[in-house]
């Protein structure tokens, strides 16, 4: 079935189409850093991940886009509180956000721009707006003037009451309209800047998007993805200064966003000490873990973070592996099919609860399959699956024994198989306590002993 996605601008699903047919260009706004992701910043990187191997299995050509944000008051405020210069601050929290998300499955984008890289096509922006009346200059700021564009809010769909309170900006007394928002804004002592013609000052957050989208893929390019909570204020502030800076070409055809995500039923937050980041998860949680008990809601429905969940998506990735290594025997072809099923879920606007469902079902047929013909078949379906969602990327026995010392274990199976052999089922049934007390579980089958951690 053709590729369906929901236009957060349309308000309602429809048939994708990229602007240049066997081409995609996908924008994700990316993070802005100053501290580790957190695991609502996880879960746009994992939507787009998956919509991403979608396209480059469906379109020949496909370029992801995915910013970093390297030039914002939050990371000045880090610095200060710090004492730490800016540069290393961005540099460290990079490198941790590349390596938590590459350890949640994530592939890296085939573009990675940096604001601070950037300046130039932003000034260049910003004095096209002030050229065609969309942007004023006042005490050294720049800033769009809202009221010039008819179109503002239609993204949204909000009010304009609603859109100056939800801007959560101050109404300085240099603005024309409450509504306006900065482009371009001086830089004191100790705050990075650059020059520019209206003085020595640095960027504002949205116009970062808006050149770096231009830059990359052009004035108008197919789907730009994000949270939820970017709708307003940063990507309707995109959509109207891309448009008015380019005579009235849209900014992207698409608009995909993310639900919201919470812990335990609650906002998370930093006061109420549920404030999870990537970097702590990981430390107990594989990744492969994380990304598929986040893959196990649908990207536009909230997220409810809950250990139960983390329990669940554990249990089914380990089921999968367990009918992995029991066909660790049996040769795949090349190119094995991806279900049909699996495929038609996720061209149904990404529907990953539906796709992670056919693979139960195919890890059950694999179970059930005894004749080497329906075993390849089915082994070959769930890793082309899983591969198609970022699932199941690991050896299966070093999934199954997570960590856990094979000489011994294996050493002491080896003793206990050698007692079932005598008929010294005391020993035998002694070994497997002991290895349930350390949380190995033993599984006995035709083909002799295994072992899993619990």
């Amino acid at each position: 079935m053709p590729l369906v996605l929901y236009n957060t601008q349309a308000r309602e699903k429809q048939l994708f189409e990229p602007l240049t047919p066997g081409h995609v260009g996908l924008y994700v706004c990316g993070p802005t850093v100053y501290d580790y992701a957190h695991i609502g910043n996880a879960r746009p990187v994992i939507v787009f991940d998956v919509l991403v191997r979608l396209l480059r299995r469906l379109y020949p050509s496909v370029k992801y886009v995915r910013n970093i944000t390297d030039v914002d008051d939050k990371i000045n405020a880090a610095a200060r509180d710090s004492g730490v210069d800016i540069g290393a601050i961005t540099a460290r929290t990079t490198a941790a956000f590349h390596r938590d998300m590459a350890a949640l499955g994530a592939l890296p984008p085939d573009v990675e721009p940096r604001a601070t890289e950037h300046i130039a096509p932003m000034i260049a922006m910003i004095e096209r707006l002030i050229g065609a009346g969309h942007a004023y200059v006042a005490e050294g700021h720049v800033l769009f003037d809202v009221p010039s564009d008819p179109d503002y809010g239609q993204l949204s769909g909000r009010a304009r009451d609603e859109m100056i309170a939800g801007a959560r900006v101050d109404v300085a007394p240099y603005k024309k309209d409450p509504a306006d928002f900065v482009l371009w804004k001086p830089s004191g002592a100790g705050q990075p800047g650059w020059e520019s013609p209206w003085g020595r000052g640095r960027p504002g957050w949205h116009i970062e998007c808006s050149a770096m989208g231009e830059t990359h893929l052009g004035e108008t390019f197919d789907i730009h993805g994000g949270g939820l909570d970017l709708i307003f204020p940063h990507h309707e502030n995109e959509i109207a200064q891309s448009r008015c800076s380019h005579a009235g070409a849209p900014l992207a055809r698409y608009w995909v966003h993310n639900g919201f995500v919470t812990v335990e039923g609650e906002k998370m937050s930093k006061s109420l000490g549920n404030f999870l980041t990537v970097h702590d998860l990981l430390e107990e949680t594989p990744g492969e873990v994380i990304r598929a008990a986040m893959l196990a809601t649908h990207y536009r429905q909230p997220l409810d973070w809950t250990d139960e969940g983390v329990r669940q998506a554990r249990e089914g990735l380990d089921r999968m592996y367990r009918a992995l290594r029991r066909l660790k025997d049996v040769a795949i072809g090349d190119k094995p099919a991806v279900p049909e099923g699996l495929l038609a879920a996720l061209e149904d606007d990404l529907n990953t609860p539906l796709a992670l469902a056919e693979l139960h079902r195919i890890t059950g047929e694999a179970n059930k399959a005894q004749d080497r013909a329906a075993q390849a078949t089915w082994k070959g379906q769930l890793l082309a699956g899983g591969a198609l969602i970022g699932l199941l990327q690991a050896d299966p026995e070093a999934w199954l024994h997570g960590g856990e010392e094979d000489s011994d274990i294996d050493a002491l199976l080896a003793e206990r198989l050698e007692a079932r052999r005598n008929k010294d089922f005391a020993t035998a049934d002694r070994i497997r306590d002991q290895l349930a007390a350390r949380g190995i579980v033993i599984e006995d089958g035709p083909q002799g002993s295994s072992w899993r951690r619990a």
